[in-house]
């Protein structure tokens, strides 16, 4: 009996799927092996302008182009049926020939046979007969492995007629999170040495799937003292814990406590008087009580404004000054009044008529497409990005370019028209919408949904607005929630915060669940969100490691150190000295964190991360620390001046405070608000006392370290 050959097994492999197919088609077998090769990939072929005078679609976005340019294209010298094996397309991938992509294939693998038999059995596009692939998973889907371990992974298709198939070999893989594992082009996943939840993602014929791993810390479990469960959360994140070995650090003090509630709440720091005051607080709920004062006061807004402004994009550019000073009113209002998420989300996505009347509009102002319009909504108000489905297949999620048309479509109907000396929104006409590259008719239709028969009567916007904010939306409250979550907590559950998708799951997925539904079920209150997430024992944790959490800044054993944002650092630096910051254009005595306009310019706030406004993606505010922050805050003039300013609040402080030790306590209650250990407060006095006649330059000097301090530039 003569030995089976790869072409043999290969053929056994095509019978496994449907006996009723044994030949290799472009579509089923061609096309998945082009990716997994990385040949369409934007670093080769798949770039806009080809390489080398060979072109194909991004991640085969357009198969029908593709399959043309393999066979036809440079007079057809690609393939040669005659001879498979002297065919271009084959002798290039191989390393026959020279190739600027290095060798793609051996001669006698799988995938060779793979495209050989497609050339000799007569460059089939689709076989008719062949079911459609309809689900993909993997297996395992979720594993709890050690530091340093290999989990080799399986793809599984199913097909229409029920029979399944393993396409390891085709798929394409990635891993959401290299530093915790990395995956090979086998699908063989190699764990890295942190503790948590990552996962890793299978691509095959347009489908998707997820393996999870869960990473515990290595070593014995150690006893742990019972801990008081504040809320919900603490369960949840207790038991995820659990799985991963890591004891919890203890809650912080009152005086840590007290400065990041002010910080994550309002932007500014607590003064002295108000530190003080906190401190000699007796009450039982006062750290409660506390959240309900700061979200009373005019600076909950004015901060809740600025975040909001960023990611909506009150550029003054695009706008113009009016125009974006009445859109930043009226997103400040919102945050004033408390309005419900889901309520003034609708009504800026439904803003209709004179926009003097309807600022909200100028949401989409900032926009000049349609397109652009449907990609911002996706990514600010369900954390999913779609950009990249405008031109193909997204290649880490399930949205296709039909998917992206059938979003554009929602806005289609949004222009612009002049009413005097104002200017009006209008969602009017029924415009079509086609595919780019079939022409089929695409209907307005939302995402994950079925494209209906039609496009709705009247604004198109409304139907979007109702699916997008009923309970059972699977993103927006989910996408709100995350988003509130990594503003207290430093780090969301799905990270980055805007980009929600099935391939890369939140690292507790049951607390993402209970926290989309406290806020559903609060009705989009921002501000109960708030107690909920400061009330709990999560958020109230120590930033100090213990011996399980060292290593952990994923899963909220710790609280995480976080540099202050651009604006409040600034305004933070403003109140310690007590000398105002004058911003040019804008009236003396407005705080950086009430700046509406992103262009004001300032040396200071560029340094330290302030976003243009030029996109809705949070990446655009740099949140990580700098060499030249550094120097700027030991180096700079305009801090020296505010320091010795002789109006200043250091100038006060030493004038009143004739005793070295009292005058050392009020600086680190302004500064630090809470008093200094026996250690600092003698380090401080006898840094007092050393300058004989100087002791104004030596306050300054103390002070001037203490703001270069991690305690001062980070919310801890």
């Amino acid at each position: 009996m003569r030995p089976m050959t790869g072409r043999s097994i290969l053929l056994l492999w095509l019978l496994a799927i449907n006996p009723a197919v044994a030949a290799v088609d472009f579509m089923n077998d061609v096309k998945p092996l082009l990716s997994r090769l990385g040949c369409n990939g934007s670093a080769c072929h798949g770039k806009a302008e080809g390489q080398n005078g060979f072109k194909l679609s991004v991640f085969g976005a357009d198969p029908e182009g593709d399959y043309q340019s393999i066979l036809k294209e440079a007079r057809g010298r690609r393939i040669t049926q005659a001879a498979p094996e002297a065919s271009l397309f084959l002798r290039k991938a191989t390393g026959e020939v020279g190739h600027g992509g290095g060798v793609r294939l051996q001669k006698g693998s799988r995938e060779y046979e793979v495209l050989h038999d497609w050339i000799r059995g007569g460059l089939t596009f689709a076989e008719e007969k062949r079911p459609a692939m309809v689900a993909l998973r993997m297996e395992p889907a979720r594993a709890v492995l050690p530091f340093s371990a290999r989990q080799p992974l399986k793809v599984i298709a199913r097909y229409a007629d029920g029979r399944e198939a393993d396409v390891t070999w085709q798929a394409v893989f990635h891993s959401n999170d290299v530093g915790m594992a990395k995956v090979d082009e086998q699908g063989e996943v190699t764990i890295g040495n942190s503790i948590g939840q990552t996962a890793v993602m299978a691509r095959f014929q347009g489908k998707v799937s997820v393996f999870q791993a869960i990473v515990p810390r290595p070593g014995p479990k150690p006893t742990l003292p019972a801990r008081p469960v504040h809320n919900f959360i603490d369960r949840h994140v207790d038991r995820h814990l659990t799985r991963l070995n890591v004891h919890p650090s203890g809650l912080t003090d009152d005086a840590t406590f007290l400065r990041r509630a002010h910080l994550d709440l309002i932007g500014t720091l607590p003064t002295a008087a108000e530190t003080e005051v906190f401190l000699k607080d007796t009450r039982k709920d006062k750290r409660a009580q506390l959240v309900e004062a700061l979200m009373k006061r005019p600076e909950f807004a004015d901060f809740w404004a600025l975040k909001w402004s960023d990611l909506l994009r009150v550029d003054r550019l695009a706008l113009g000054h009016e125009n974006a000073f009445a859109y930043y009113q009226w997103i400040r209002g919102a945050m004033q009044d408390n309005r419900p998420l889901d309520q003034w989300t609708r009504e800026l996505l439904t803003a209709e008529g004179p926009l003097q009347n309807q600022p909200a509009g100028f949401f989409y102002k900032v926009a000049a497409k349609p397109g652009e319009m449907a990609a911002m909504t996706s990514q600010v108000f369900l954390g999913v990005r779609i950009t990249c489905a405008e031109c193909h297949q997204h290649p880490y999620d399930q949205w296709t370019q039909q998917d992206y048309q059938g979003m554009r479509a929602f806005f289609a109907q949004v222009k612009y028209k002049k009413l005097g000396e104002t200017e009006a929104l209008l969602a009017e006409g029924d415009p079509k919408s086609k595919h780019p590259r079939t022409g089929a008719p695409i209907f307005p239709y939302a995402l994950g949904t079925a494209m209906p028969e039609a496009a709705p009567e009247g604004d198109r916007r409304q139907a979007l607005a109702d699916w997008m904010t009923q309970p059972n939306n699977p993103w927006f409250a989910r996408n709100l929630a995350n988003r509130i979550w990594a503003h207290f907590m430093g780090r969301g559950l799905i990270e980055p915060v805007d980009d929600l998708r099935a391939t890369n799951p939140p690292s507790n997925p049951e607390l993402m669940t209970a926290l989309a539904k406290a806020l559903a079920e609060n009705e989009y209150d921002l501000r109960a969100m708030i107690r909920l997430i400061t009330a709990s024992r999560t958020y109230q944790l120590s930033s100090e490691p213990n011996a399980t959490n060292e290593l952990d800044e994923r899963n909220y054993s710790r609280a995480l150190l976080r540099r202050l944002p651009a604006e409040v650092l600034l305004d933070a630096v403003s109140q310690v000295t007590g000398v105002e910051e004058k911003f040019h254009g804008v009236p003396a005595g407005v705080r950086a964190i009430q700046l509406w306009d992103s262009q004001v310019q300032h040396y200071f706030l560029k340094l330290f991360g302030r976003p243009a406004r030029a996109s809705v993606c949070e990446c655009e505010r740099a949140v990580g620390a700098s060499i030249a922050q550094a120097l700027h805050l030991m180096n700079s003039p305009e801090l020296e001046a505010k320091l010795a300013h002789a109006g200043g609040h250091l100038g006060r402080l030493e004038q009143r405070h004739a005793d070295d030790a009292a005058l050392a306590r009020q600086l680190y209650l302004t500064i630090y608000n809470r008093e200094p250990n026996v250690a600092e407060r003698e380090r401080a006095v006898q840094h007092l006392g050393s300058r004989q006649g100087q002791r104004r330059k030596a306050a300054e000097d103390l002070a001037w370290a203490m703001l270069n301090s991690v305690e001062f530039i980070f919310n801890h």
